[in-house]
């Protein structure tokens, strides 16, 4: 078995673990610099919002319901007419990759 060899830097490792202890008491805000930032969730077309519902087994108006939309907002997305955006992609996003979150969720 291959070992490596570490160097131990012990002021870094006072300092993150100070970090840690700041993070978790509150001191430290995770901000845009400190903090993963998710990508932008990219257009879902009007098929794939098809698609997302049909997996649910849920009516357009249920769907809406699901959604927190109008039904004719989620009409329009499944025929093309309008696209979701903002917050409405991240959600969809979310009942694509995790539909039962989403059930949970709302009932």
């Amino acid at each position: 078995m291959n070992e490596k060899e570490y160097e131990l830097d012990a002021d870094e490792l006072i300092k993150a673990l100070g970090d840690v202890r700041d993070h978790a008491s509150g001191k430290n805000k995770m901000t845009m610099r400190t903090t993963i930032v998710p990508p932008l969730v990219e257009t879902i077309k009007a098929k794939e919002v098809r698609t997302i519902r049909q997996r649910l087994k849920v009516s357009q108006e249920v769907f809406a319901r699901l959604l927190n939309v109008p039904t004719v907002t989620e009409v329009s997305w499944e025929t093309g007419r309008r696209n979701p955006s903002g917050a409405a992609l991240r959600l969809l996003q979310v009942a694509k990759k995790r539909p039962k979150v989403l059930l949970d969720v709302a009932v």
